[in-house]
């Protein structure tokens, strides 16, 4: 792997071959983020010895924006950096704990945001992912 992409061994492993984070220039582009912890497990998501599951929004959000800005720690950037994200949620009906814990990290001055709707995630108790682009100049 180049100097560019990085996979960080305190973070979940990516579910398949790509990284973490990539430098393109002045640009840092964050792959696609849940709220996975490096054991598997996923913040904001119970399930009971029935299946039945519990699922928070609210928490998985904030795992995840927390997660980025882990990421992009490691290049020296931080939230403050990014330009731009884009949220992919598997139920609208969601977008109202998303969008109060959004404003937990960001403001009017935060990034340009897009969100979509998506039929599922790569693990059924995901109900979030962001990917993220940030502006750092490299450090001279």
């Amino acid at each position: 792997m180049s100097e560019n992409a990085r996979v960080l061994p305190e973070k979940a492993p990516p579910r398949g071959r790509f990284p973490h984070i990539r430098r393109a220039g002045d640009f840092l582009y964050v792959s696609g983020t849940s709220s996975r912890l490096p054991d598997g497990s996923l913040v904001g998501a119970e399930a009971d010895a029935l299946g039945n599951t519990k699922l928070d929004i609210r928490a998985q959000t904030r795992a995840v924006i927390e997660n980025i800005r882990d990421i992009l720690a490691v290049e020296d950037a931080g939230l403050e950096d990014v330009v731009e994200m884009t949220a992919f949620l598997v139920n609208m009906n969601d977008f109202r704990g998303y969008n109060e814990t959004w404003a937990e990290f960001f403001d009017f001055d935060g990034p340009a945001r897009t969100t979509v709707a998506v039929h599922q995630l790569p693990h059924p108790h995901m109900v979030i992912e962001i990917k993220a682009v940030a502006f750092k100049p490299r450090a001279p």
